[in-house]
C-alpha cells in the first residue's frame, strides 16, 4: 500500500513538471539540421513565430520593379541665364528618337540633395589644395539644407573615403582641413584602402592620380543606390596616371548612377610645366566628355582663388534650379544596351540650351 502510494505522487510529480517541457519542445520542433539545444544553451522563448513577417518578406519590399526614368536638367537662354519657371508644356523628352509621355515634371529647387565631393590630392596639387578646402567648406555651409547628405572622397595613389555620409557641416569641414597630398614616394607602392571591394590595384605601372577609378569607385559603390538628385564635384588638374579604370568606363559607371558630376579644373600653372593647361595637356578635353555625358560641365579656374568660390557659386545655382522629368519608356527590355536621352525646351522666344544626360543603360534590377 505505502508503494502504491509513492507511485501515485511520482506520477502526478512528473505530470506537473514534465508535461509544460514537452509543450515547449513541441512550439519549437527540430527540423532536419537541428539537434537538441545544449544544457548551457540560454533558453528558447515560447513567444508564437509571426509568420506574416519571415525573411524574406523585407527584402521583397525592397525591390523596385519599375522601369520609371528620371531625368535631371538645367535649361539656359541664349544669353546663358538660367530658366527656372518651366512647365510640362514647354518641353519633350525622346528616348532613341521616340517621344516619350511624362509622368511627371517638377522644378526641383528644394528636393533633397546627395553629393560627393572628390579631391585631388596627387603631388600636382600641392600648392593650390589650402584653395580646395577653403573653397570647398564654404560651398558645403551655403548648399547643404536639413534633409541634404555630403561624402568626402580623396583620389591620389589610392582612391580613401575622407567622410562618409553626414549633413554635419563640421564633420565634413574637418574632414576637408584634414586632406593632405600624398605621393606614396612617388611610386604608389603604398596606395591605401578604395572606397569598394577592397584596395583599388597599386601594382604594375606606377600610380599617381586615380582619377577615373575614383569616379568608377565612387558611383557604384556609393552613389548609385541613393535615390533623387545626385551630383559630384571633382577639384583635379584633369590628368589620370595609373588608373585601371579607362575612361569610357568611369562615364558608364556615373550614367548608370544617374549623377550629375561637375569638374573644376585647377592646378598650380608652375608645377611640372603646367603653363596655361597648354602643350601636352588633355585633361580639359577628358573632363569634358566626362561631364557632358552625365549633365555636368567643366569650370576652368587655373589656380584663381577668387574663379575657384565663382565656379562653386555656379554649381549652387545650377543644383537649385534644376528640372526633373519622369517617364516609363515605351522600350521595357531590361537588355543593359545604351538609351539615348534628348530633351528640348522653348519659351517665347524660342528654343533653349538644356544640360542633362545624354542617356542612360537599361539595366534590369540587381539580386
Amino acid at each position: 500500500m505505502r508503494s502504491m502510494v509513492l507511485r501515485s505522487m511520482v506520477l502526478r510529480w512528473l505530470r506537473v513538471v514534465c508535461i509544460p517541457v514537452l509543450c515547449v519542445g513541441a512550439a519549437v520542433p527540430l527540423t532536419r539540421g537541428q539537434s537538441a539545444p545544449s544544457p548551457d544553451a540560454p533558453p528558447v522563448s515560447n513567444v508564437p513565430v509571426d509568420s506574416s513577417s519571415t525573411e524574406e518578406t523585407p527584402r521583397e519590399t525592397l525591390k523596385v520593379t519599375s522601369n520609371l526614368v528620371s531625368e535631371y536638367f538645367t535649361v539656359r537662354d541664349k544669353k546663358n541665364a538660367l530658366i527656372p519657371f518651366l512647365t510640362k508644356n514647354d518641353c519633350n523628352v525622346f528616348e532613341d528618337k521616340q517621344p516619350q509621355k511624362l509622368t511627371s515634371f517638377v522644378a526641383e529647387a528644394n528636393q533633397p540633395l546627395t553629393l560627393g565631393i572628390l579631391i585631388d590630392t596627387s603631388g600636382s596639387q600641392m600648392n593650390v589644395l589650402p584653395l580646395e578646402q577653403q573653397s570647398a567648406s564654404a560651398f558645403l555651409k551655403r548648399i547643404l539644407r536639413e534633409k541634404d547628405q555630403a561624402f568626402l572622397v580623396s583620389f591620389d595613389v589610392g582612391v580613401n573615403l575622407e567622410q562618409d555620409y553626414t549633413n554635419n557641416v563640421r564633420e565634413l569641414d574637418r574632414a576637408i582641413s584634414k586632406v593632405e597630398i600624398n605621393t606614396a614616394a612617388g611610386g604608389g607602392s603604398a596606395g591605401v584602402p578604395g572606397i569598394g571591394q577592397g584596395p583599388v590595384p597599386t601594382q604594375g605601372a606606377p600610380k599617381g592620380t586615380l582619377l577615373y577609378d575614383a569616379v568608377n569607385e565612387v558611383s557604384t559603390h556609393k552613389i548609385r543606390s541613393e535615390s533623387g538628385r545626385k551630383a559630384l564635384i571633382l577639384l583635379t588638374d584633369g590628368e589620370d596616371e595609373g588608373s585601371v579604370t579607362k575612361p569610357k568606363e568611369a562615364i558608364a559607371a556615373a550614367e548608370n548612377a544617374n549623377a550629375i558630376i561637375y569638374v573644376i579644373l585647377i592646378a598650380d600653372r608652375g608645377f611640372y610645366g603646367y603653363g596655361n593647361f597648354g602643350m601636352g595637356y588633355s585633361g580639359d578635353m577628358q573632363m569634358r566628355s566626362l561631364t557632358e555625358a552625365t549633365g555636368g560641365r567643366v569650370i576652368n579656374v587655373g589656380n584663381n582663388g577668387k574663379k575657384l568660390e565663382d565656379a562653386f557659386d555656379q554649381i549652387e545655382q545650377e543644383l537649385r534650379t534644376q528640372y526633373v522629368a519622369q517617364y516609363v519608356p515605351g522600350n521595357k527590355a531590361m537588355d543593359g544596351k545604351f538609351r539615348k536621352v534628348d530633351i528640348f525646351c522653348k519659351d517665347q522666344d524660342g528654343d533653349l540650351k538644356v544640360q542633362a544626360r545624354k542617356g542612360y543603360f537599361a539595366v534590369g534590377d540587381e539580386d
